[in-house]
């Protein structure tokens, strides 16, 4: 994808939407990290790699970004990975980064 890369920062906590407009599932999968489903009825699904989005839905996931580095996200269908559905995250920061920041007081 000639998409700009997903630019996440160490220790911060993300939510991702996806809207799902097609009639085709899509398992969407961020690699490098856990996320959880949120079901949206009150209930945390466990902890997935991959989070498949049914046809006409729209499903969310929040992830800890604990892992530095560059990772690929994308629909596990390598055709449609091949069409376009093909992020490259970055993670900025690292651990020592997180608890020096910590340790002067900001909050990280």
């Amino acid at each position: 994808s000639k998409a700009e890369p997903i630019r996440l920062k160490y220790g911060e906590r993300v939510r991702f939407k996806f809207v799902n407009e097609t009639m085709m599932t899509h398992p969407m999968h961020l690699h490098g990290m856990w996320s959880i489903l949120d079901t949206g009825k009150g209930k945390w699904d466990p902890v997935k790699h991959v989070v498949s989005v049914s046809p006409g839905t729209t499903a969310y996931m929040e992830t800890e970004v604990d892992a530095p580095g560059q990772w690929a996200f994308h629909c596990h269908l390598s055709y449609h990975a091949d069409s376009g559905m093909f992020r490259k995250v970055i993670v900025e920061g690292s651990p020592k980064a997180k608890e020096a920041s910590l340790q002067r007081g900001t909050g990280g």
